[in-house]
């Protein structure tokens, strides 16, 4: 039975004329199904397409050696934890990962949560309080936004990606508060631009702050072999706290906190996700292990990722597309109105591409857009397909000459 034809009391009426209203003004979001494995083509509700989708930047979501090294840990541990790390929930493969992400990132010590958005829960509020203020960037991530918002800080806000403002901010409001943390995204999601992370240092180190870089889209893309923002600016033992996700480029699940080791351990007493929910899996810490072997051995894969960025983007500025301004693998085009959008992508999935329309909330109110992920595992001719497919549906919807 669908949402539809079910009965509503009406105490509930609101959320089906919020539902309705949704689909009123395309901002509707209807979930697809995929009955595949992840790669450079999917089966989406029962139909081949090309992905344009994921966050699969690597292509390791199904690579032989994460598959075989989580196999091989099921066999070997079983599949679930059973119990929160504090209590009986740490494996020895937990403890290897951790070693290993700190020495990947290269910094004192890390530390694993169960999704990125987990890590961002749990190292916010485990910082700073009621007395204290965040100074955020206003285009951050939604984990980063309710981190602050369970925190209980004051959240000050800078315009997106300007020092400058920070700056001003933290001249205006840091004699106010004991504690200060600055905290922004390194690669923004939905625009695929990097934050300046080196004058954002600059900045802080002026006003005892503490600087915290969510890193979920730069680990696997930015950096060498994919270490991150904070390599790719040479600034190892500036940034106190990193925060990432081995959801993305590592193709698998988890979250981490990397940095300085006094926040490191004060994150296993305090920090609420790690304490209260129960730990990674047996068989996605294995994979994850596998995923750090194949980055610290070649550089390969980050390559053919930047490689397969610079000739698509290349091809679509010559359609005469608006990508805006991205400088990594996330390409957005832009569209402007969510309808539009939404037609543009079900036209898209007729031609055989799978690509997803954003709107409002994730993005503002007249930023809609498809958002493309490139990945290394696509070949030049998946993305010339998919090049193809975007001219004819450019041209079909007026987006394009």
């Amino acid at each position: 039975m669908s949402v539809s034809d079910a009965h509503v009391s009406e105490k509930l009426q609101w959320i089906q004329d919020e539902l309705q209203s949704l689909k009123e003004s395309g901002l509707y979001t209807r979930i697809r199904t995929l009955s595949s494995s992840q790669g450079a083509w999917l089966v989406v509700d029962g139909k081949k397409a090309l992905n344009f989708c994921s966050n699969n930047y690597l292509g390791l979501a199904n690579h032989p050696r994460l598959v075989r090294a989580a196999s091989e840990a099921i066999q070997k541990y079983g599949v679930g934890p059973a119990a929160v790390r504090t209590i009986a929930g740490t494996m020895e493969l937990h403890v290897e990962l951790e070693k290993r992400l700190a020495a990947f990132k290269k910094v004192a010590a890390a530390i694993s949560f169960q999704s990125g958005f987990n890590a961002n829960l749990g190292t916010i509020p485990a910082l700073v309080g009621k007395e204290d203020a965040i100074f955020s960037d206003e285009l951050n991530h939604a984990s980063i936004i309710d981190g602050c918002r369970l925190s209980g800080a004051r959240i000050i806000r800078y315009a997106h990606c300007d020092p400058s403002d920070l700056e001003r901010a933290l001249k205006e409001h840091r004699s106010g508060f004991t504690r200060a943390l600055v905290v922004t995204d390194g690669v923004f999601s939905m625009d695929g631009d990097v934050a300046p992370l080196d004058a954002i240092y600059e900045v802080t180190r002026h006003y005892d702050a503490i600087l915290m870089v969510d890193d979920a889209h730069g680990e696997g893309v930015l950096g060498h072999g994919g270490r991150g923002i904070v390599d790719h600016f040479h600034l190892h033992g500036k940034v106190d706290i990193e925060i990432g996700t081995m959801s993305k480029a590592f193709g698998v699940v988890g979250g981490l906190v990397a940095g300085n080791p006094v926040v490191i351990e004060w994150l296993r007493q305090r920090g609420r996700p790690f304490l209260f929910s129960s730990a990674m899996t047996v068989p996605d810490t294995a994979a994850c292990l596998a995923a750090l072997d194949v980055l610290e051995e070649s550089t390969e894969l980050v390559d053919k990722l930047w490689a397969n960025t610079r000739y698509f983007k290349d091809e679509m500025r010559r359609l005469g597309f608006d990508i805006g301004k991205s400088i990594t693998p996330i390409t957005p085009v832009m569209l402007g109105e969510a309808p539009l959008a939404q037609q543009f992508s079900r036209e898209l999935f007729e031609n055989g591409v799978f690509a997803t329309a954003i709107g409002f909330p994730t993005v503002p109110r007249g930023k809609a857009r498809i958002r493309v992920m490139i990945s290394a595992a696509h070949e030049r001719d998946d993305l010339d397909y998919g090049l193809e497919a975007f001219a004819r549906v450019g041209r079909s919807t007026g987006v394009i000459a």
